[in-house]
């Protein structure tokens, strides 16, 4: 039997093995990504979307955390046990700062699919035991919850039979949920934005969904609340959020139903609100309390109208200034197909000031799918984006910059130029929770016009890379050095 038919079936076993058991995982040999695609355009783009997305999507957070109890960053990504694979294994490494060196992958499940959107999320609690959240793209696949065996350690991890409360106030399997973002508090538990699918709501037909964002707490991991949908306007949304201190907050947009099967693609609009009491009330940026679920387009959480400008906006990161007031990064374009006819891919930053929402510019990129995270450190803020065309131009992703803004915003200066990659393009890099200098931004590469190998990356806070190796002898290894 080869080692990738190997690897694949224990990951297969593994999925199926009982609730309570723990169980020692097996190593994959290296870093490899998942390549993945979706809506071919039959054009020279190739694809609304594709490349190496094992950091995908935005709505996902966080792949990766630092804890400084251990001086260690813990990690998650959507792979792959080889690279002509494309069945998606959920994967989890451990750079150690101490040493400079990074653990071989541990392959917890795979998820019997090859979708991307169903790629983990990690999390750690206060006693240092690392939490996987495996998400899933709709319901046709179930999610899952695992916990480590012990704090700290990525060896052994037990499936948690995780309920939650249904609208009757009966405990159901909290087995299903979709583009997650787990935030920690200690004290409190973790605290969950997510989506869920509802059918036969929407004017266009029983069968399509509205992709409904919502909230779900749990002191233990274990026993969760029920869901509060925060919005259900129209045909629904897709959420990105930040946490500052107590406070989380989600910006969201909305997806018009206003043409008959478009409304997922013209999403539009942007949306903030918050809350610092564990989601048991939610207001808007300048402390007015709202109402959830929003229901109308015009309501009190608005930040921008795009709408009445026909433009699409997709949102990248949320983070906080000093004051814990938010900034939201985003990009906007005329339309959801790739190419330069709905351009300018405009970069922008929107500050709650204490007064109002001040919307700056950034830069502009060549793709909708384009993402960057956003780093606030007292009064420099950087972004650390797919800003410049990569080797497939008008595909997703490019060459990561970082930027810099010493003025709140309100302009940004080219640092560097992150990355220069002849042969694939460089997709979502994301923020770690509690980012280290060492370890500040990680993401995946891979070709944006057809399948390819794809590689892990991360880069120190000077903006020097690293790649994680893709074969790999030994349990620890050094990355390696790219420029």
């Amino acid at each position: 039997m080869q080692k990738k038919t190997l690897l694949t079936w224990v990951c297969g076993l593994l999925l199926m093995a009982p609730a309570t058991q723990a169980q020692d995982h097996p190593k994959a040999n290296g870093y490899q990504g998942i390549w993945y695609f979706i809506g071919p355009t039959k054009n020279e783009y190739a694809y609304k979307y594709s490349g190496g997305l094992g950091t995908y999507p935005a709505n996902h957070y966080p792949f990766s955390v630092y804890a400084p109890a251990v001086d260690k960053t813990f990690f998650c990504y959507g792979g792959v046990t080889d690279s002509t694979s494309r069945e998606l294994c959920h994967m989890i490494g451990v750079f150690d700062h101490k040493t400079g060196m990074v653990s071989k992958p541990t392959l917890l499940l795979n998820k019997q699919t090859d979708d991307a959107h169903d790629n983990p999320v990690i999390q750690l609690d206060a006693q240092g035991y690392v939490w996987i959240f495996s998400t899933s793209h709709g319901t046709e696949r179930p999610s899952f919850i695992h916990r480590s065996r012990q704090p700290y350690r990525i060896d052994a991890f037990e499936k948690i039979e995780a309920t939650r409360l249904d609208k009757t106030g009966q405990r159901v399997p909290f087995d299903n949920f979709s583009y997650l973002q787990v935030y920690y508090q200690n004290g409190r538990g973790f605290l969950s934005l997510m989506t869920h699918y509802d059918r036969g709501v929407l004017r266009y037909g029983e069968k399509k969904p509205r992709r409904t964002t919502s909230a779900i707490t749990s002191p233990d991991g274990i026993t969760w609340s029920g869901w509060q949908d925060i919005g259900t306007i129209e045909e629904g949304h897709y959420q990105s959020s930040g946490q500052w201190r107590n406070k989380v907050g989600s910006a969201f947009n909305y997806h018009p139903d206003t043409q008959v099967g478009a409304g997922l693609d013209y999403r539009t609009n942007l949306y903030y609100v918050e809350t610092d009491d564990f989601g048991q009330s939610w207001h808007t940026a300048d402390g007015k309390p709202v109402q959830l679920p929003l229901t109308e387009i015009t309501n009190p959480a608005l930040v921008k109208d795009y709408k009445s400008e026909s433009l699409n906006a997709y949102i990248s990161d949320v983070n906080y200034d000093d004051a814990g007031h938010p900034i939201i990064l985003y990009v906007t374009s005329k339309g959801p197909e790739p190419g330069p006819a709905n351009g300018p891919y405009a970069w922008h930053v929107a500050h709650w000031t204490g007064r109002a929402w001040a919307i700056y510019p950034v830069m502009e990129s060549d793709h909708n799918y384009d993402m960057g995270s956003l780093y606030v450190e007292g009064k420099t803020w950087r972004i650390i984006g797919t800003l410049e065309a990569g080797a497939q131009a008008y595909g997703t992703g490019g060459d990561l910059v970082l930027l810099e803004s010493r003025n709140g915003g309100k302009s940004w200066k080219k640092v560097k130029a992150v990355t220069n990659n002849p042969a694939r393009n460089q997709s979502y890099p994301r923020r770690p929770v509690a980012a280290h200098p060492d370890f500040y931004a990680f993401w995946a590469d891979g070709n944006a016009r057809k399948p390819s190998a794809s590689y892990l990356y991360f880069c120190n806070q000077k903006g020097q890379v690293f790649q994680l190796p893709a074969r790999m002898q030994n349990d620890f290894e050094k990355p390696v050095p790219v420029r």
